[in-house]
């Protein structure tokens, strides 16, 4: 099977400016997606998605080609990333090129592991529409939501006889770490209507996500650590 790591990289960022290209423990954010896919494929399946021509200096200071530049529609703060993928696959198939699957690896996930990457590869198949990373919420929503009603009284979101956790359906989250998409499926629609979703399960702190500086701080305390 053969699989394409896309690296989605947009130039601006509101949350924290210049994520991509900043150092985090000593090192540009993008390096540690670029990598991690190293480890398991060759540059020529790495593309790194970006409009920003900082974003390409930093790809190519550990030598890795960007091999082209995202279009102006698709970098804008409203750009989803179902084009982007969209986008890169009919580039390499222009190029001859084409792939089974595509492996999304946000750079906003360094934490991640090889272990994690190449257990995913082994679990994906074809059968599948897409295979992605999990983390279990520290609180169940089912036992702890509750909405204001109209008297602004509180009611439990969830209307299951039993709150208790041992009770409850357990239930995911989405770490944004690794997702593994078929092809054949994104070609026929969105994976937001993807049926046959899979789940690799990672530990919480593997799926520690950048979003603000605090987030930032707070994996760089972690990296330091390791």
């Amino acid at each position: 099977m053969k699989f394409l790591y896309l690296i989605p990289a947009r130039g601006g960022s509101k949350g924290i400016p210049g994520k991509n290209t900043k150092l985090l423990a000593g090192k540009p954010l993008l390096h540690y997606s670029i990598e991690l896919a190293r480890e398991l494929t060759e540059d020529e399946h790495i593309c790194v998605s970006t409009d920003d021509k900082d974003i390409v200096d930093c790809a190519k200071e550990i030598s890795l080609k960007v091999p082209f530049m995202r279009p102006d529609e698709l970098a804008t703060d409203t750009a989803g990333t179902y084009g982007v993928l969209l986008h890169a696959i009919e580039h390499f198939e222009k190029q001859g090129c084409s792939y089974d699957a595509v492996v999304l690896l946000q750079p906003t996930s360094p934490l991640r592991t090889v272990d994690h990457l190449a257990d995913m590869l082994k679990m994906y198949t074809s059968e599948m529409d897409m295979l992605v990373s999990v983390v279990q919420p520290e609180h169940n929503p089912v036992c702890v939501s509750f909405v204001e009603d109209k008297d602004k009284s509180l009611k439990r979101l969830f209307s299951e006889e039993s709150t208790l956790r041992q009770e409850v359906p357990e239930v995911y989250n989405y770490n944004g770490a690794i997702y593994i998409m078929n092809i054949s499926s994104l070609k026929k629609g969105s994976y937001n209507d993807f049926k046959k979703i899979y789940k690799y399960e990672m530990d919480a702190q593997s799926s520690l996500d950048l979003d603000t500086p605090f987030d930032w701080e707070f994996m760089e305390f972690v990296l330091n650590r390791r």
